[in-house]
């Protein structure tokens, strides 16, 4: 089958090739194999630990990146149960296995959820990773609540816009931040209020019940001095090296949820959300997506095959 494969960690992006003899992936216990309609994935995953090693740390090179996706499942594991063959689906591949960019993947069950028919698969792709961050870095982690107020840093990315909209239905008040350029796109996925970092100073926002932080580095720090008390800082970028005042702290890496996937889904039929689709690209130019010069508004999107 055709996939995309990256041969070593230190070749890169550039490591980066179309295959056409990938084999085809087995079906483990509790797994399905879905065809790939569309895939998304992380510019920054060739970095990480997960992308050459599986979870016992054993070599797995060459790799197939990439964890968005929508599709078809084609085939059930031994034991799997709650999903069936023909069945639309999106959601998360595993971090130590093979990924997306492949016409066929195998997917444990528990990571994916129905998708409707009525959501396209481009759209489907663009969700799970920053649909799930969002939602679980403002309400299992943050525990968001109505009239709180939320600081949202890179509020015109694709984890960040839907952390917006969702904070926004939760009936927040949101300060969304970014660079002067973001501005429009901020307001147009609902915050209240934009900071452009380039040229406004970060503490103009006050202090806030929860900061969400996709950055790090020097942001991450001015942000714990906003956080009031009682408040949570949660991020996304590193562990955190200073704790807010009379608050806490958090780093969280995404988990797949199928309940959230389903939740999400539904707010995405309702138009209560809707995620950031940059770019649509077939899946032989998926190297040069990963390209980190190649700088477009919203999340780029692999179309591995048609319906």
């Amino acid at each position: 089958m055709q996939a995309i494969i990256v041969g070593n960690r230190d070749a890169g992006v550039a490591g980066m090739t179309l295959t056409h003899d990938l084999p085809y992936p087995h079906a483990a216990e509790n797994d399905v194999i879905v065809k790939v309609h569309a895939a998304g994935f992380t510019p920054g995953e060739l970095d990480w630990p997960g992308t050459w090693t599986d979870r016992a740390g054993r070599d797995r090179t060459p790799s197939v990146p990439g964890h968005e996706l929508s599709g078809v499942i084609v085939e059930l594991g031994y034991g799997t149960t709650g999903l069936t063959v023909g069945q639309r689906v999106f959601g998360l591949a595993d971090w130590t296995r093979n990924g997306t960019l492949a016409e066929y993947t195998a997917v444990e069950a528990r990571n994916l959820a129905p998708l409707p028919a009525d959501i396209d698969y481009i759209v489907a792709a663009a969700l799970p990773i920053s649909g799930l961050t969002a939602w679980q870095g403002l309400f299992d982690h943050a525990r968001l609540t109505t009239g709180q107020t939320v600081l949202i840093h890179g509020a015109a990315g694709g984890v960040g816009s839907i952390a917006v909209q969702l904070a926004r239905e939760a009936g927040a008040r949101v300060i969304g931040t970014g660079r002067a350029r973001d501005r429009d796109r901020a307001l147009t996925f609902g915050v209240h209020t934009f900071l452009a970092l380039d040229t406004e100073p970060l503490e103009q926002a006050g202090e806030v019940d929860v900061v969400f932080d996709v950055i790090g580095g020097d942001v991450l720090d001015r942000s714990t001095t906003l956080v009031r008390a009682g408040g949570t800082l949660v991020t996304i970028a590193m562990p955190p090296t200073i704790q807010p005042d009379n608050g806490r702290a958090v780093f969280f890496v995404v988990e797949p949820n199928r309940t959230q996937l389903t939740e999400l889904a539904t707010r995405l039929r309702d138009g209560r959300i809707k995620p950031a689709v940059g770019a649509v690209r077939p899946l032989a130019e998926a190297p040069d997506a990963f390209n980190p010069g190649r700088h477009s508004p919203g999340k780029t999107i692999i179309r591995v095959s048609e319906e």
